[in-house]
């Protein structure tokens, strides 16, 4: 089994930061990229950004990229965003996927483990 929780969501101002956690927990021996993808109302599932098992891969997807940054720290996957805009807003969720160790997947339909995943708005 493989645990995701997501937590740093929240309301912010436009041109503000936040920044979001994902706690991995794998119970099935493996290694696993994880990645951070997020759906807004109405709107598809949108990959933002991935990352190997180690963090030794990493890949921001063009439309975010400049803004956002992912990170790996051990069982923590950090997704920093910077000049929040309103188009922001959507729900955010943490996602993993089986993989070779330097490995990520770049489509959110790769990843088969997902976490409840954590609301972000931004608004003035």
């Amino acid at each position: 089994q493989v645990k995701l929780i997501e937590s740093g969501g929240g309301w912010v101002q436009p041109g503000g930061s936040l920044s979001l956690s994902c706690t991995v927990s794998t119970q099935i021996p493996g290694t696993y990229a994880t990645a951070w993808i997020r759906q807004a109302a109405g709107k598809d599932r949108e990959f933002l950004a991935g990352i190997s098992h180690r963090g030794r891969t990493a890949y921001v997807a063009g439309a975010v990229k400049g803004r956002f940054t992912i990170s790996r720290e051990n069982a923590t996957v950090s997704l920093q965003m910077t000049a929040l805009m309103a188009e922001d807003t959507a729900r955010y969720y943490c996602a993993a996927a089986q993989a070779s160790e330097d490995a990520i997947l770049v489509v959110s339909s790769g990843y088969n483990y997902w976490g409840q995943g954590t609301q972000v708005t931004v608004s003035s």
